[in-house]
């Protein structure tokens, strides 16, 4: 069993190096590419969107199809190959074939490059997407009471020592990783690596235990919908106890009928021409009556998860703008200079503070009824600190700006700032404390307010609303420099970061968070908010699975909630 779970672990390591390589994307393309900040935030934002909005789609694949077996495989196949394909994309890799120079400018990237790179951006994309779905459902199908019972004490050890092995050597690698120029070299390592970790994983494939798809409970929201479209024309009866529910047999649950939304109760009409047991037989045209009061329990959160989008424009800037900005500034301290993921790393450590934070604020309510309402004021001071990272962002870039036009650098983009990088330190803070709060008491809100039914789908729900926004962040920079170029004005958004008013921008963003508080507050006072499911949690429970590289909180997954 442990061999197993070894081998799986191993995998981890091409979401670590792949979340490098996207973390350094935009870098790469204003100065090898040199294309505009625009456009290279637009292609960031959009790879990262996409991965945060897969991951629906793939459960609904795995649960119903293919499982997490071969999901992983795919994806790991895809990593490898998009990875592969990312080096080869490089100026100099196949500079020979394409007939093109191999310096790492403009004019030697030709059309084949440009292929390879988009290709590699939707294979890795879907990679990690598959391994966020199904790593650690996968691991979980090798744990079993009775394989668990028979671990030695050796084979536990062996266990311990693969799994640092697989955690220390990333955390070495990404340190060195800074101080190689070559792009080709800096994409080539994590290739080399995600192809050896699918390699181990292929290694173990006779001894994995598999599972095979069960179905996915989306199908009953689905079959709800569709159902209730087919009855559309058909009377609902007054009494509804005529309305179809298993009652009569031992069901996991039964939940009671509501009159709201009254239009999905067609779903469960017994239509009088065929006999009961006909109608059984096809479920997309008679759903119980449970079925449809949890499809009613989806839709009144969809206002309430509208306001969900903005912090994912907000928390895109620090994946594109920000380190865009720290790149151009002086990075000594002292004779000393300082790698750029330094930065990384005190974002990470204040969103594990601000997460852990949240989940003191959570357990102080105790079993009180007040605790449902924990997310709602976790999300709403979320919003306070998003504002406060835009207002401080607006009031750093303000300072390079001038800066760079004391020191006459306008049209030097390459050149270095006389201006420290820790100037960005606080932003970097505050987006940390910013994106845990807010991702934790998304998903917080999600498990208590979704059906248990669809209680799987909680994260990947989660993470789509904050993809939806991620790539919002590409319309609401389009749309900013449309409006700040009326009257005859110069666009905020220009091909160097030195031109640009990302200042007004930053500005921007900080009223739209704020409208969007306001928003959330009148609709939250609106919305009729249900018990809270959780357990009090362990500060633990709220870490990161993947280092400091943004993704999913990972306690989503382990928290039960309490039967209903």
């Amino acid at each position: 069993m442990l061999s197993s779970i070894g081998r799986i672990t191993f995998l981890f390591w091409a979401d670590i190096f792949a979340a490098y390589a996207m973390w350094v994307m935009i870098t790469y393309l204003t100065n090898v590419w040199k294309i505009s900040l625009v456009r290279a935030a637009a292609i960031v934002n959009f790879f990262w969107g996409t991965v945060l909005m897969l991951p629906l789609a793939i459960q609904y694949l795995v649960d119903t199809i293919i499982g997490n077996y071969w999901m992983l495989l795919v994806s790991s196949l895809a990593y490898s190959a998009g990875m592969g394909f990312l080096t080869m994309s490089t100026p100099p890799v196949l500079a020979g074939a394409m007939g093109t120079c191999s310096e790492y400018k403009p004019e030697c990237i030709g059309e084949g490059q440009k292929i390879l790179f988009y290709t590699a951006l939707g294979l890795i994309a879907f990679g990690m997407s598959g391994h966020l779905v199904s790593i650690g459902g996968f691991m979980a199908d090798q744990m079993t009471d009775s394989r668990a019972e028979q671990v030695s004490m050796r084979s536990a050890k062996l266990f311990f020592f693969s799994f640092c092995g697989v955690v220390l050597v990333p955390i070495i690698a990404l340190i060195a990783f800074p101080y190689i120029k070559p792009w080709k070299i800096r994409f080539g390592i994590p290739a080399i690596f995600t192809v050896v970790a699918t390699l181990v994983f292929l290694s173990g494939t006779c001894s994995y235990r598999r599972r095979k798809p069960l179905g996915s409970p989306l199908t009953t929201v689905f079959r709800v919908f569709v159902a209730s479209a087919l009855k559309l024309f058909y009377r609902i009866p007054r009494n509804a106890s005529e309305l179809y529910e298993r009652d009569n047999v031992d069901e996991i649950y039964v939940v009671q009928h509501t009159r709201s939304l009254r239009c999905l109760d067609k779903a469960a009409i017994i239509l009088p021409d065929k006999t009961l047991e006909q109608q059984e037989g096809n479920r997309w045209r008679l759903c119980r009556v449970t079925e449809i009061e949890e499809t009613k329990g989806l839709l009144p959160m969809i206002p309430i998860c509208l306001t969900f989008i903005i912090p994912g424009v907000v928390s895109s800037i620090g994946l594109t703008y920000f380190l865009e900005q720290a790149d151009h500034l002086n990075r000594k301290v002292g004779k000393l200079s300082v790698p750029l993921p330094i930065l990384l790393l005190f974002y990470d450590i204040a969103r594990t503070q601000f997460t852990n934070l949240y989940a003191k604020f959570l357990n102080s309510f105790g079993e009180s009824q007040s605790k449902k309402y924990a997310p709602a004021i976790g999300f709403a001071t979320s919003m306070v600190l998003a504002i406060l990272c835009c207002i401080t962002a607006a009031k750093v870039e303000t300072r390079r700006l001038d800066v760079i036009r004391s020191h006459g650098l306008i049209d030097k983009p390459d050149d270095k700032i006389p201006m420290s990088m820790f100037w960005l330190l606080p932003q970097f803070l505050l987006l940390g404390g910013f994106d845990g709060v807010c991702e934790v008491s998304i998903a917080c809100f999600f498990i208590d307010q979704f059906p248990p039914l669809l209680f799987k789908y909680v994260a990947h729900i989660f993470s789509g609303t904050l993809g939806l926004g991620t790539m919002g962040g590409v319309l609401s920079v389009y749309l900013v420099g449309i409006i700040s170029e009326r009257k005859g004005k110069q666009n905020w958004f220009q091909d160097t970061l030195n031109k640009s008013r990302l200042d007004n921008y930053y500005w921007v963003l900080a009223a739209l968070t704020a409208a969007n508080l306001v928003v959330f507050i009148v609709v939250a006072m609106w919305y009729a908010f249900k018990d809270s499911r959780l357990e009090n949690l362990e500060e633990t429970e709220f870490e990161e699975t993947d280092g400091p590289f943004r993704m999913m909180p990972n306690f989503a997954a382990s928290a039960e909630p309490k039967s209903s």
